[in-house]
This record gives C-alpha cells, sequence and structure tokens, in this order.
C-alpha cells in the first residue's frame, strides 16, 4: 500500500505517494529527477549515493524513502545557493579533485556533514569521515586536499563576514 511522505528536500517542503519498500534512492533519482545522487553498488558499500538526512550522512540506498517523513534530506543539488557553488564543489574543481566524478557527490556531502559538524578537521579527520566512500579513479590526496581547502575557505569567508 503506498503511503503520503512528506519532508523538507534541499530546503523545499515535499509530498510524495511511493510504496514503503522504495529505497530514498530510486525516490530521489527516478521520481524526482534528483540525478546528481549516484547509484553504485546499492549495497551500502560504495558511498555513491550519499546524502544528508538531518544533517548526518547517510547511503541512500540502504535508507528507505519512508523514514524521511518529517525529516531533512539534502543531496547534492541542494547545496548551491543563489547559483554559486558551495565552496567544497569549487575546491574540487580548483583542486582536480575527481577524474570520472562518479563518487564526487557523495564525497562532496560525507564533507559537508563534516564541515558543517567540525570547521577546523584534521587530516585524518577528513579521512575518516570519507572512509565509506570510494573512488577508483584518483586515489585520495587530491579530495583530502579539496576539502581542506574548503575547510580553509569557509573558516575564512566566516571570520570576514
Amino acid at each position: 500500500m503506498k503511503k503520503i511522505l512528506t519532508f523538507t528536500l534541499n530546503g523545499e517542503k515535499t509530498e510524495v505517494i511511493c510504496e514503503p519498500n522504495r529505497s530514498l534512492l530510486d525516490l530521489l533519482r527516478d521520481d524526482l529527477g534528483l540525478t546528481g545522487t549516484k547509484k553504485g553498488c546499492e549495497e551500502a558499500e560504495c558511498g555513491a549515493c550519499t546524502v544528508l538526512l538531518d544533517g548526518r550522512p547517510v547511503n541512500s540506498c540502504a535508507t528507505l524513502a519512508v523514514e524521511c517523513e518529517g525529516h531533512d534530506v539534502v543531496t547534492i543539488e541542494g547545496i548551491a545557493r543563489n547559483g554559486e557553488l558551495h565552496p567544497i564543489q569549487k575546491q574540487f574543481i580548483e583542486k582536480w579533485a575527481f577524474q570520472c566524478g562518479y563518487c564526487t557527490p557523495g564525497m562532496i556531502m560525507s564533507a559537508k556533514a563534516l564541515l558543517d559538524h567540525n570547521p577546523h578537521p584534521t587530516e585524518t579527520e577528513i579521512r575518516e569521515a570519507i572512509e565509506g566512500n570510494l573512488c577508483r579513479c584518483t586515489g585520495y590526496a587530491k579530495i583530502v586536499e579539496a576539502i581542506a581547502a574548503a575547510a580553509a575557505e569557509m573558516n575564512w569567508e566566516a571570520e570576514n563576514a
């Protein structure tokens, strides 16, 4: 039996009808057209499908859509503001922290969760925050560098606001 879900998606109140066994990943991609969240392993192992649920990174392939009822979901499409890329997105581009780009949305979402809760992370904390996100192309040096640069940019902006 289908269920009506009401939750906040990328800052907008959203109401959808879905099956109780539908994954959040499938709801986002197939029903709502938000294809930035990538479908990887579908076993909660690769992190390509990472989104934020109430600020926490979750694998949307292993999260039922009905679990989002009354909660806040943020996808990669929801972090830019006023047409301006988020500092993490900008630093991934500037530092060449991607090759194929498939893991990039999940990496960015995990990084955002980290920096939202810890604006001054160490390299070890950055590596721990993205340990659930697999990259098969780049290795992780440029990714870690981009996250550290984003933290520095965000801290500078906060101090000079």
